[in-house]
């Protein structure tokens, strides 16, 4: 799988041609499939940014839906246990993209081992993953303590697909919690390589090979 990792979703030209060139097509050839599943953990989260953030209604901004894709469907991870599993795995197959919502990611990584879609993505080898915020932290090794809304006393262990840690929102507006200070105490936590990155930064994977791409901040830690 080809893994475009965000903090805020595609939010500038650089970001935006890296996953085309993953694709190998333009948006406008590609299926996609939306998964809103973090959000549901996160407690700032609500039915109506669900709501929002699927049907691309958030002022001011383009979503993960709004990019021209060829099509656009809802993957709903709490959902699949009910499904035949034949049935959404198709599904899955047979999208070019899996656009991954932020919210909780250790919320988001469960749900993720419990609908077997975890054990899917080592199978589909063409398909990219873009995720935001706590759609790329899922993936990775440790989240840190810091990022646990869900089950605050539980463990910060995420699937560990990639072998990094990723600490999104550097320097948000109005987020103290979020500055690079923040970020470096939070490092030395984390037992292996990791990034503190803006909404304008994003990490690529491919074939195990990775790059950051950036029209903003962003720190390496732990290198």
């Amino acid at each position: 799988m080809k893994l475009l990792l965000t903090s805020g979703g595609v939010t500038n030209q650089s970001i935006r041609d890296e996953l085309e060139r993953m694709l190998g097509k333009p948006f406008s050839e590609s299926t996609a499939l939306f998964i809103p599943t973090a959000q549901w953990g996160q407690p700032a989260c609500s039915p109506e940014t669900v709501f929002l953030s699927t049907a691309g209604g958030w002022p001011g901004q383009t979503g993960l839906t709004e990019l021209g894709w060829k099509s656009v469907g809802v993957l709903e991870l709490t959902a699949l246990p009910t499904i035949d599993r034949e049935r959404w795995t198709a599904w899955v197959r047979d999208a070019d993209v899996l656009l991954v919502d932020g919210g909780e990611a250790m919320y988001l990584a469960s749900w993720m081992r419990q609908s077997g879609l975890a054990d899917l993505i080592p199978s589909l080898d063409s398909t990219v993953w873009v995720g935001v915020s706590a759609g790329s932290m899922a993936l990775t090794p440790r989240v840190g303590t810091e990022f646990l809304d869900w089950q605050p006393d539980g463990s910060d262990e995420a699937l560990g697909l990639v072998d990094f840690s990723i600490f999104p929102h550097l320097d948000y507006p109005g987020w103290s919690s979020n500055t690079l200070d923040a970020a470096r105490q939070w490092a030395p936590n984390i037992p292996n390589r990791a990034y503190a990155i803006d909404d304008q930064t994003a990490i690529s994977v491919v074939d195990g090979v990775v790059a950051v791409i950036s029209e903003g901040h962003w720190e390496q830690l732990n290198a």
